[in-house]
């Protein structure tokens, strides 16, 4: 084994990668706290979150004696594209995970009366910072850094059950953490560590979130509602999950299909 990769270097850029997400834990605690009282507090929170978060990215990377595109937030010619790409993927996604819903249980999706257009753009915003903060914290230093350090395939593991920790600490109970979190997070380190780069994981991450709210998956709040069929809930549940389920292992398999030749 080389130096590059020996076992005290491998373990000192473990426990970099790990100081550096209880920094970004702490980061994130005392943020919301300091903001909690001022107006569009959500809003607020993550978007200084980010910022600050994007700021211990370059940190660490110095530290590590890392660049830019070590990490993946190097801008490149294919990034817009890659965006947009992962965009359309996430879309992709949500839609096939709601038609198995809607096909194989009793979910409707009906139009909500008058959803503000503001309603909209701010929950596009809150969704994209969202995902921004998240990839910034798990899919650039501490995914690539981490993967160059040991190997690519212990590194997507250990980022995805930290991942998977961070919303059962949020709130998220254990079985969606580890069915919902932990494929996405396995979808969007594929993403980040095929492409080397934030765009695609990003592009997807985000526009998963948005179309989720739009089509009433987050507590019914978007342009359609999920209505379901009273007494049928429990069934319904099952089956939107096995339609998540469906939705991501095809977009996993996308990933290893379009990007078969690049290394991980």
């Amino acid at each position: 084994m080389s130096s590059q990769n020996s076992p005290s270097k491998s373990f000192y850029s473990l426990c970099r990668i790990v100081l550096f997400y209880i920094l970004s834990v702490v980061i994130f605690a005392i943020i919301s706290g300091l903001s909690k009282n001022f107006h569009l507090a959500d809003y607020l929170s993550i978007l200084v979150t980010s910022v600050i978060t994007f700021f211990l990215v370059l940190l660490f990377s110095k530290w590590d004696k890392l660049t830019l595109a070590d990490i993946g937030l190097k801008i490149q010619n294919t990034s817009l594209l890659r965006f947009m790409s992962g965009f359309g993927i996430g879309i992709l996604l949500v839609i096939i995970q709601a038609a198995i819903a809607s096909t194989f249980a009793e979910i409707q999706f009906t139009l909500s009366a008058d959803v503000p257009v503001m309603s909209i753009i701010s929950s596009l915003a809150l969704y994209f910072v969202v995902a921004l903060r998240e990839e910034l914290v798990f899919r650039s230093y501490a995914l690539r850094n981490l993967s160059n350090s040991t190997n690519p395939i212990f590194a997507l593991i250990f980022i995805t059950i930290i991942f998977i920790l961070e919303h059962v600490i949020s709130g998220m109970s254990w079985k969606m953490s580890i069915i919902g979190s932990g494929l996405g997070g396995i979808l969007f380190g594929l993403a980040a560590l095929k492409t080397k780069g934030l765009a695609l994981p990003l592009g997807i991450h985000f526009s998963w979130n948005f179309t989720q709210w739009m089509l009433g998956f987050k507590n019914n709040t978007g342009i359609w509602k999920e209505v379901v069929k009273k007494g049928h809930e429990a069934h319904a549940e099952n089956i939107a999950l096995i339609g998540f389920v469906i939705a991501m292992f095809i977009g996993i398999s996308v990933i290893l299909i379009i990007y078969k030749k690049q290394k991980i």
